[in-house]
């Protein structure tokens, strides 16, 4: 009944938005968007309508700025403008009004995505403004600066009439296909370079940048990488990790210090892809290491539910952090009566892998202050076919750390080798429910009392010639009763050393969304999933073995989670931005 009630209040909301206007509609709007089962307790995202990509993440004076590609129309994507929230722990926000919205002829067909570079310790933001030429709408590269350096929370951005576009169309490049320009970079030779993500026939392309000033710029006769055949590159990314430690370095260090790391979005696959590679700066290329797949089939910083990603390099931590947009699994039909879509991943810092082959990944130290109520359950062997529930826990928005133990190495499964190449199509045909050797075993979340919905994240060992291998699945394919849903599962092989890493998973579940990391963040996947029983205190959490060795699990310790404090200031103010 109470559901049913918010289904139809959250349906009149939508229209009256549409019928009413915004400021009217205010009040009731921000109460019952936030009773929905589905909106999460501590992950990003805005009171109501679309979001998608994270836009020019940074940190100054003391304060994160996240900036946004957000819907003033709905739940659809559509009427972009860059929205803004604030903080100061990347937990708590504050909504600001919208940092830019389209206004000026370079950008009135619309302001998308790009990033934010500081040019003398003040923040320039560089975006993708379409404007409409000859019936066509073209993609030109714009800038916007604070009005008042003053301002804490930068709330007031202007664009420089006289200087946009900075980088208009140039004869030679697909005008439709040149968007979302990386963070700038500067050389030892005092010059900018950025680069923007394109494509050249099917082939992707970074186009490269050089400017002496941040306003004049130049195209480079090469771009700074590009690969065949891989189509549109968006939201391209390009900096440096260290090659020692998991401190975090300013985009513009470069020697051998470093490596770099280069990520595309593709258009046509919708995921992300990285490779790990130089950058030699006398020459303005980038070259992927040798082994490093540069296409879809690579490296991913998530192997589900992630797309245009961006780092900012976080100088008051000496970390570099990561976003992601989590798009949504449900239907466009449900996004309208939900009144919204789209969500940030929780942020991670990112650092490079002792193997220098991989970067892994870890939730921002910071999430941990919403923890509350600490479950654990002591040393254990599972037997094989399994369940055991970790009781006393708020499943629904929950932490969970488990550690297992590996079987002996003559019960483990032997691997065919052509798995490696579709890890996905893998976890399709050996889902949760099938049993091997050694494996599937690991967590159920967001699971009904009678299992009738579950969300699996669970391992498989492999042997291949005396070699461990490591699969990691997320099995969304009983995670709701609702047919409309999609329920793609994903899976990804894990590098792993038996004498030297822990087989770990480490789960944050967030009411609709559950992201898994894997043997300290060497693998990540996020899974959107919109139970219809295993709903709020109805939604359970079990670590299970369905193989048929046992298998030992050394500890597991869990976290019901806080809700964050979202103030939703100017947010739906649409009139006065």
């Amino acid at each position: 009944m109470a559901k049913n009630a918010v289904s139809w209040f959250t349906t009149f909301c939508s229209y009256f938005l549409i019928g009413r206007g915004v400021e009217a509609s205010q009040p009731i709007c921000k109460s019952l968007q936030n009773d929905q089962p589905y909106r999460t307790g501590y992950h990003f995202q805005p009171s109501r309508n679309w979001m998608n990509d994270p836009n020019g993440p940074m940190i100054y004076n003391g304060i994160y700025h996240l900036f946004y590609q957000w819907s003033t129309s709905g739940s659809v994507w559509g009427d972009i403008v860059w929205a803004h929230a604030t903080s100061t722990d990347l937990v708590n926000w504050i909504h600001h009004k919208h940092a830019i919205v389209p206004s000026e002829a370079f950008d009135i067909e619309g302001v998308w995505s790009g990033s934010v570079t500081f040019v003398e310790r003040k923040p320039i933001i560089q975006y993708t403004g379409i404007i409409k030429s000859n019936q066509w709408n073209y993609q030109v590269q714009d800038m916007a600066v604070p009005k008042d350096l003053s301002d804490p929370y930068l709330i007031e951005w202007v664009k420089p009439v006289e200087h946009n576009p900075v980088i208009a169309h140039i004869e030679g490049i697909n005008a439709s296909a040149f968007r979302d320009p990386t963070t700038a970079w500067q050389g030892p030779d005092g010059i900018w370079r950025v680069t923007i993500g394109s494509k050249v026939e099917n082939d992707g392309v970074a186009f490269l940048f050089r400017s002496d000033d941040f306003i004049t710029w130049t195209k480079a006769e090469q771009p700074l990488h590009s690969a065949k055949e891989t189509g549109m590159w968006e939201c391209p990314d390009f900096f440096p990790v260290a090659v020692d430690g998991m401190e975090g370095v300013d985009t513009s260090v470069m020697g051998p210090s470093v490596k770099h790391v280069f990520k595309v979005s593709l258009d046509d696959t919708k995921h992300d892809y990285y490779t790990i590679g130089t950058y030699d700066h006398e020459k303005d290329k980038y070259t992927p290491d040798e082994g490093s797949i540069d296409k879809d089939s690579g490296l991913k910083f998530d192997y589900g539910k992630f797309y245009a990603s961006k780092t900012f390099f976080d100088n008051e931590k000496n970390r570099r952090v990561l976003w992601g947009w989590v798009t949504e699994s449900s239907s466009v039909e449900n996004d309208v009566k939900k009144g919204w879509a789209g969500l940030q991943a929780v942020p991670r810092t990112l650092w490079l892998a002792e193997n220098g082959k991989q970067v892994k990944q870890w939730p921002v130290e910071e999430i941990k202050q919403l923890r509350t109520g600490r479950v654990s359950l002591p040393s254990k062997v599972l037997a094989g076919g399994s369940v055991t529930e970790v009781p006393g826990l708020t499943a629904s928005q929950a932490d969970v750390d488990v550690i297992f133990e590996l079987p002996k190495l003559e019960d483990v499964d032997i691997m065919d080798p052509s798995w490696v190449d579709n890890p996905q199509l893998l976890c399709s045909s050996m889902p949760a429910s099938v049993k091997g050797k050694s494996g599937p075993f690991g967590l159920l979340a967001l699971a009904s009392k009678n299992f009738e919905e579950q969300t699996a994240i669970f391992f498989r060992v492999f042997n291949h010639q005396n070699k461990y291998f490591v699969f990691m699945c997320s099995d969304q394919s009983r995670s709701s009763l609702e047919e409309s849903n999609e329920k793609t599962t994903y899976g990804a092989f894990i590098d792993f050393d038996p004498e030297h890493d822990k087989l770990s998973l480490r789960s944050l579940i967030d009411h609709s969304i559950v992201e898994s990391f894997g043997v300290e963040g060497k693998v990540v996947i996020t899974a959107r999933v919109y139970p219809k029983l295993a709903i709020d205190n109805e939604a359970q959490l079990y670590v299970f073995n369905n193989g048929t060795a046992n298998v030992k699990m050394s500890s597991l310790e869990a976290w019901s989670m806080k809700k964050a404090e979202i103030k939703y200031l100017e947010e739906l103010k649409t009139s006065d931005s």
